[in-house]
């Protein structure tokens, strides 16, 4: 059990997520790693809402999540980790959080970014921080949804495929 997929997408729990990653990963708890969504009740709320009830959803800061047990392989609960960005991935290794895998999932338009797949805009930022999660050994893999074909990240953002 324990972790389904580290995934990275900035609107978080949507449909995608409800419909597609959740049913096909068989999940039974959501963790959403987010300084700023944790200390938001509004939106806490609303996403909660937006899950079945039978998902479970933890909001954390990074820090703290880095210490969540859904990163030990024995932990007993199927969690899906989201992060609106690459930089909170990349916190969660950084304070020691082990996983081997990142799916870029939705990195929407905004000024500054550059169109990297059908989903996914990067900035400068982005996509250091990208290249840092792949240089501790994580594959990133770019998939809206399960049914689609996976494509290696690493080339596209300059980063070596481990």
């Amino acid at each position: 059990m324990s972790l389904a997929l580290v995934r990275i997408d900035d609107r978080l729990i949507h449909g995608q997520v409800v419909e597609g990653w959740i049913p096909y990963l068989k999940v039974d708890q959501v963790l959403v790693v987010s300084d700023a969504a944790a200390a938001d009740e509004i939106q806490i709320t609303l996403m909660r809402l937006a899950l079945p009830d039978a998902i479970d959803l933890e909001v954390l800061p990074v820090a703290e999540a880095a210490r969540h047990p859904a990163f030990n392989p024995d932990y007993l609960r199927h969690v899906l980790v989201l992060a609106p960005g690459p930089q909170e991935v990349l916190g969660l290794l950084e304070k020691g959080a082990v996983f081997s895998r990142v799916n870029v999932g939705g990195l929407h338009y905004t000024a500054g970014r550059v169109q990297l797949g059908k989903a996914i805009f990067l900035s400068e930022q982005d996509k250091e921080a990208l290249r840092s999660i792949s240089r501790r050994g994580v594959k990133l893999e770019g998939r809206a949804l399960p049914g689609e074909r996976e494509s290696d990240l690493s080339p596209a953002i300059g980063a070596q495929a481990i």
